[in-house]
């Protein structure tokens, strides 16, 4: 009885060790590639694809949140694709600003920022490709979103 639970112990260690090194190597290949899980966890299921003119910016206009009701919700929903059914990233409110990418029947696909930095879509993108820059990035329901500038 000693014997087989001195053996549990050892295959319990061992496999610990194993997990421990796993999650070690897969956090090294995050931080390697520079995305941290938090980032990860907040890329689109579908990707925002931006660029693809050599004159025009990779997002070409921008347009700013409004219309939400303050009494109800008071957030727009950033979601993991043009749809209601994909899970929701993040949430956005009135007078937000949003660059806009991409766009599929009523969504729109936004790279946007919760601070004031350089989301690096307001420069020419010759290759139209999916967004993976510094900031967030999702989908949103175009009926509260205003053109801005663009």
């Amino acid at each position: 009885m000693r014997n087989e639970l001195l053996v549990r112990n050892v295959e319990a260690d061992a496999m610990t060790r194993t997990l421990k090194g796993q999650l070690l190597s897969v956090t090294a290949a995050l931080v390697l590639s520079g995305l941290s899980a938090t980032a990860l966890a907040h890329r689109p299921q579908v990707p925002i694809i931006a660029g693809g003119e050599e004159d025009f910016d990779a997002c070409g206009s921008q347009g700013v949140v409004r219309g939400l009701d303050a009494g109800g919700d008071g957030f727009l929903a950033v979601r993991s694709g043009p749809s209601s059914k994909h899970a929701m990233l993040d949430k956005v409110y009135n007078g937000a600003i949003l660059n806009l990418c991409d766009e599929r029947r009523n969504w729109l696909g936004v790279v946007y920022s919760h601070e004031t930095k350089d989301c690096g879509v307001g420069t020419p993108w010759p290759r139209r490709q999916g967004y993976s820059g510094p900031c967030r990035s999702g989908w949103v329901y175009r009926k509260y979103v205003a053109g801005f500038a663009g």
